[in-house]
């Protein structure tokens, strides 16, 4: 089981004007997988998304961090640059997947910026606003994921499969 943090980008859901399903949607779909041992909903402003993504990594020591909201093409959609800006190393393929799958059901897929990367053994992924979009995504990368956390945190051979 793994630990696992959900940071939902929303400036109406900080102020509480919005009730956060995404959110939810990302819990519930998780439940299998781990934990979530840290939840919070910030405004999308980068520096507030960057430094919970560096807390939840560096302090709360979470294996996987998913995120959601701010992956548009918005002026305040910010999430991929707060990313960016706390990562050590990307991992295109899983922005990559969920895009290729998201096409196939609607266009507007290619508008995503969304990002993935890892900060020391912590996977950091970027998803949609929408519970729509989050399922969809999610079950792009969920069959990878139990072998993905545990390559990074050295408890699987990088060679063996699931």
């Amino acid at each position: 089981m793994f630990n696992i943090g959900i940071i939902t980008a929303s400036d109406k859901g900080a102020k509480g004007e919005r009730d956060d399903i995404s959110g939810k949607t990302i819990a519930a779909m998780l439940s299998g997988l781990g934990d979530v041992k840290h939840y919070v909903i910030v405004p999308d402003e980068q520096e507030a998304l960057s430094r919970e993504m560096v807390d939840m990594a560096d302090n709360l020591a979470v294996d996987l961090i998913l995120t959601t909201g701010g992956t548009g093409l918005g002026p305040r959609d910010v999430t991929p640059e707060a990313t960016l800006a706390v990562v050590d190393r990307q991992v295109p393929g899983i922005a990559e997947a969920m895009r290729a799958k998201s096409l196939e059901k609607t266009n507007r897929a290619m508008l995503s910026r969304a990002v993935a990367g890892t900060r020391g053994r912590t996977l950091i992924i970027n998803l949609p606003g929408s519970p729509k979009g989050v399922q969809e995504c999610l079950e792009v990368v969920l069959p990878a994921l139990e072998h993905g956390l545990a390559i990074l945190k050295g408890e699987a051979s990088e060679c063996a499969r699931s």
